[in-house]
């Protein structure tokens, strides 16, 4: 069986390798997953998220909070976080500003003892890294003060040392109650290392799950069989998750290895199916009543290679089997989107296709147009005139085809992207005076695209939505169009419950429709802005099946 490791820290807290190294090293440890929880930071999530792609490894998004509890130091684990959530990451930033001020005021007690050290450049020797008392510890040794990690702690920088200086922490029950709000799973982590007697840490354990704990760090590196019993035995009595971690820090705790501790460590790979379990509990509040599916196509339901996946193709149909309705709600054209639910022979079991961004929703089972929204004229000018202004790209479309005033190497990517064609023609507003939307997109010099949505969101911002569909489309639609709209729209002709509706996308043209749905979910390969509002991200990406776990909620 493989393993896995869900307490793993980074050169972004007190680690010394990269997120991307510990992909590469996980990887070569047969790990099968392993979660990154740097302490008070989520900095290094996105790079690790980014070097798993492609590779049979699983990063979990995690965190590690430093807080007290009776005057003692009490880690928490969160585990599936969302790092994207803006109000998490303001707080995270508090937590960092108070261990700056905590590290200064450090620096400054040893440098009266004689210490030759100056904040900033000491700082400087670690410049992507939270400082944590193990930096000054490497900064002694380097300098010849101390000549290992343990005399540091024992004559400077230990709890009851001379330079030791306490940081404002939160307490254990804040830092669970802030990860539940995040959407995360609290677990208490090590809690053999706080040396309590059975009877109070029986006490922290009750008093923090009825503050939401969801687990216990049950399987750890220098826990003794006799450890490990008592976890467990307190794990059943209070219902909680089993966990099991390293506490890999790289060359910072010599002989300990990522995945097997000090050789005899073993982390069943099960374990992450209970968390994922428990991430996933209440996502779908009644599988007997029907509900309503809105899926992106491109990065979401499609992998890279525009096909569904045949594990999350079987999945959708047995969903759709139990009364579902599946939805397509797309930025591509409708006979685009037409065109790709007959090449992936799902006709049958389409519902509705929300295309154009909400512009167009057509009713596939009765093979009509049902809604319109298009842009006014005045709106197609002045998009017209700023994209040519500003040497891009623009197009927009007929019912059939793409229509623009030249060829360029964007209409030729975008025409095979969509697999329509295109049309020149001398004036695309006099063509299609009232179109679905505008696309423009500037392969040369992208960098003008987020200028350009400036300048529209400046001029017409109560009139359209300018949003990305992907890094190279800049879309300009009515602002009564939009997935959201679509959505809702939908809904009402359904007549199923608006409670009962769940949205899967990935970019930020979605963001309306992730809004609008009772249920929302962003793909990991998605846009961090969609992150942000998202209710759940996936596991894995559109290449591995990552729909797969939630649609199997609807089977």
């Amino acid at each position: 069986m493989q393993a896995i490791d869900l307490h793993v820290h980074s050169n972004f807290s007190d680690g010394t390798l990269s997120p991307s190294e510990l992909v590469d090293l996980a990887i070569k440890s047969n790990l099968e997953a392993f979660a990154l929880t740097d302490h008070d930071t989520i900095d290094g999530i996105d790079e690790a998220i980014l070097a798993s792609k492609g590779k049979d490894i699983e990063v979990v998004p995690g965190v590690e909070f430093s807080t007290e509890y009776k005057g003692k130091d009490i880690h928490i684990l969160g585990y599936y976080i969302n790092h994207c959530d803006e109000s998490f990451q303001k707080k995270l930033v508090e937590f960092k500003n108070s261990r700056e001020i905590r590290n200064r005021k450090m620096c400054e007690k040893l440098k009266g003892i004689g210490i030759d050290i100056d904040y900033d450049s000491f700082r400087a020797l670690y410049p992507d890294s939270v400082i944590t008392r193990a930096h000054y510890a490497k900064y002694l040794i380097l300098k010849g003060y101390i000549k290992n990690q343990d005399e540091a702690f024992e004559k400077y920088i230990g709890d009851s040392c001379p330079c030791f200086v306490p940081r404002e922490k939160i307490t254990p029950a804040m830092a669970v109650s802030l990860i539940l709000k995040n959407g995360g799973i609290p677990v208490l982590a090590h809690p053999i290392l706080y040396k309590y007697s059975d009877s109070a840490l029986e006490t922290l354990v009750s008093e923090l799950t009825r503050a939401g704990l969801k687990g216990i760090e049950t399987i750890y590196s220098t826990y003794s069989n006799k450890d490990e019993r008592l976890i467990r035995k307190l794990a059943s009595k209070y219902k909680l998750l089993i966990t099991g971690g390293s506490d890999f820090h790289g060359s910072n705790k010599p002989n300990l290895y990522l995945g097997c501790g000090r050789g005899d460590l073993y982390i069943p790979a099960k374990l992450l199916a209970s968390l994922k379990k428990t991430y996933l509990k209440g996502f779908v509040s009644n599988k007997a009543i029907h509900s309503a599916l809105f899926f992106d196509l491109d990065g979401t339901l499609l992998n890279d290679e525009k096909i569904i996946t045949p594990i999350t193709k079987a999945l959708l149909l047995k969903a759709v089997e139990n009364g579902n309705k599946f939805i397509i709600n797309t930025g591509r054209p409708l006979s685009s989107a037409l065109a790709m639910v007959e090449k992936l022979c799902i006709d049958e079991i389409t519902d509705y296709i929300a295309a154009f961004n909400g512009g167009v929703v057509y009713d596939n089972k009765k093979k009509a147009i049902i809604e319109k929204v298009s842009l006014k004229k005045e709106f197609s000018e002045f998009v017209k005139k700023t994209a040519t202004k500003m040497g891009c790209h623009f197009h927009t479309y007929s019912d059939y085809e793409i229509l623009c005033e030249k060829k360029t190497e964007e209409v030729e990517y975008y025409t095979d992207y969509v697999k329509l064609p295109y049309r020149i023609v001398k004036d695309v507003v006099k063509e299609e005076p009232t179109p679905y939307k505008f696309l423009i997109m500037n392969f040369r010099n992208p960098e003008v695209l987020p200028k350009m949505q400036k300048i529209f969101e400046k001029e017409l911002g109560d009139k359209v939505f300018c949003i990305f569909s992907c890094d190279k489309f800049l879309e300009v639609i009515p602002r009564e169009s939009g997935k959201g709209n679509a959505l809702k729209y939908i809904m009402k002709t359904t007549g199923i419950k608006e409670n009962h509706s769940y949205a899967f996308a990935d970019e930020e043209n979605d963001i309306t429709l992730l809004k609008e749905a009772s249920k929302s979910v962003c793909m990991i390969n998605g846009n961090p802005k969609l992150k942000a509002v998202a209710d759940y991200i996936t596991f894995r990406d559109n290449n591995n099946d990552g729909l797969a776990d939630f649609l199997e909620l609807f089977s």
